[in-house]
Parts: structure tokens; C-alpha cells; sequence
């Protein structure tokens, strides 16, 4: 197993969520010191720090942008909302090319208030994912649709499950819109391993790979109940052997929302997740 553990943690990436506590000069410095040479950035940060400055910021650290989160949110009935949506995911394809990154990763957004029409929501998502595709294409950057977990189904994201989120993917080439396989929201549903081989081979879907655990019990704010690597439910391990399976050899990152692990000194967390990956991903 030894032998796989260079290029795993070559291609190690950390979530810029996961250490919110750094500021991005924090982030840059904390990653190449040690070793880590991949960030998934978030778009509030990155616009209030500015785009240009964050590109040359994580370029001059020797690092690279792996992911830029998020886009998405499509699913309003109201023609308005609707446009200012897909204006939106536009200026986050113009960012994401900025800052290098060819993810844009996506959350599909819940049901409009009043709603109980999932079909119809996510009919939707495959509309504005067809009008966005060639604007992507343009920019050098894939559309990344996340499925999450069901439990998010009603006001975040009507896309679920895997099979789900390549039934979208398909429609459109691949290297215009790809999936995002997320162990925290993926990791109960028993299809999993066969949607993440269809998802790969020649014309791989595979856009994105991102680790975090289950833990229970949940706390209040599911949200932000994300485990560290290794202390919850999630065979991380058979994950990885899944997408690498596939084909996928991109990078790895790991996105952890977690109040505990933002009250503790960053570069402590970062040195743990190093370690929790070598136990228990490689």
C-alpha cells in the first residue's frame, strides 16, 4: 500500500471551508508549508480578498486552484430569479477561469417555496446546465454537479444520488459537464460503486473527488456536521480504490465543515488531516 502514498499526497487538496479560520495569505502560506499543493477555494473569500490577487497569491505559493465552490442553484420557477441565477453562474465561470481551475463545482438547488414538484426542479437544473455549458466550454472550465445527500433534497440540492446526477451529466459532452463524487453525501447509497463506474472509462464524468466522514450522533446544523477523516461511518479507503478504479486521477480533496476543527489552530488541523489520509485513505 506504501507505494500508492507519494502520489496520493501529490495530489492532496484542501478545501478552503475546512480551515476557515485562515484568511487566504494564511491558506497559501499553511498549504505549501506543508506540502499540500491544491486548494478548493470558495467564491465570498476570493471576491472580498479579489479575484486577480487570489490568482497570483496561490500561484506565487506554487500551489494550484483545484476547485472553485460553488454555482448552481437553479431550480426557481420565477423568471426573474431564473435569470439572475444563470447571470450569477456566469461571473462564477469567469472567476474560476481566472483563478485556473477548470472545476466550477455545482449544488443543484431545493424545491421553489410551495413546491413539491421534484421532477420539475430538476428538469430545470439540465436547462440552465445547457445554457451554461457553452459558456463554460469557452472559459476551459467543467461543470461539476455535486449530488447531496437526501436530506438535503427540499432547500439545497434536488439531485440526491449519483445515478441521478449522471442521468443530468449525460445529456451534454463530457468535458463540458462532469460529477462530483462527495463521500459525505454518496457513502450510505448501496449503487454507489456501479454509478461511479459508469461515471469513469474513456469520456470519464468524474470531475471531482471529495473526502469527509459521517459521524454521528448529527448535530443540530446538519449542515456543518462533517466529520474528520476516520471518525465516522465512511469507508474512505473503498472510495478512493472506487474512483481510482475508474480512472479518476485528479486531485483529492478533503472538505470538511466542522465548527470544532475551525476552533483549533489551523496548521494543526492540516498536519492531522495529512495523517488521517495516510491511515485511512491510502
Amino acid at each position: 500500500m506504501s507505494h500508492n502514498t507519494p502520489s496520493l499526497l501529490d495530489r492532496l487538496s484542501l478545501n478552503q471551508e475546512t480551515v476557515r479560520q485562515w484568511s487566504l495569505p494564511e491558506l497559501a502560506d499553511g498549504c505549501a508549508r506543508a506540502g499540500v499543493r491544491g486548494v478548493g477555494l470558495w467564491r465570498a473569500p476570493v471576491q472580498q480578498f479579489g479575484v486577480a490577487a487570489a490568482a497570483r497569491l496561490i500561484r506565487d505559493a506554487g500551489l494550484r486552484v483545484t476547485s472553485l465552490c460553488r454555482g448552481g442553484f437553479f431550480t426557481a420557477a420565477d423568471p426573474v430569479e431564473r435569470a439572475a441565477a444563470l447571470d450569477d453562474n456566469r461571473a462564477a465561470l469567469d472567476e474560476a477561469a481566472a483563478l485556473g481551475t477548470d472545476t466550477l463545482v455545482l449544488v443543484s438547488g431545493g424545491l421553489p417555496p410551495g413546491s413539491r414538484d421534484l421532477p420539475g426542479a430538476r428538469e430545470r437544473v439540465a436547462d440552465a446546465l445547457g445554457e451554461l455549458a457553452p459558456y463554460a466550454a469557452e472559459r476551459g472550465v467543467r461543470l461539476a454537479l455535486e449530488p447531496l445527500h437526501p436530506m438535503y433534497a427540499a432547500d439545497r440540492c434536488v439531485v440526491s444520488t449519483l445515478a441521478q446526477a449522471l442521468d443530468l451529466a449525460e445529456r451534454f459532452p463530457a468535458d463540458r459537464v462532469g460529477v462530483v463524487v462527495d463521500t459525505y453525501h454518496l457513502w450510505w447509497d448501496d449503487t454507489v460503486g456501479a454509478q461511479i463506474g459508469r461515471a469513469g472509462g474513456a469520456g470519464s464524468r468524474l470531475a471531482a473527488f471529495q473526502l469527509a466522514d459521517w459521524v454521528t450522533p448529527l448535530p443540530e446544523g446538519v449542515l456543518l456536521g462533517r466529520g474528520q477523516l476516520g471518525d465516522g461511518s465512511v469507508d474512505l479507503r473503498w472510495f478512493r480504490e472506487r474512483v481510482e478504479t475508474a480512472g479518476y486521477r485528479g486531485p483529492v480533496e478533503v472538505e470538511i465543515f466542522n465548527p470544532a476543527l475551525w476552533a483549533r489552530d489551523g496548521a494543526e488541523v492540516l498536519a492531522e488531516i495529512v495523517q488521517r489520509v495516510r491511515t485511512h485513505v491510502v
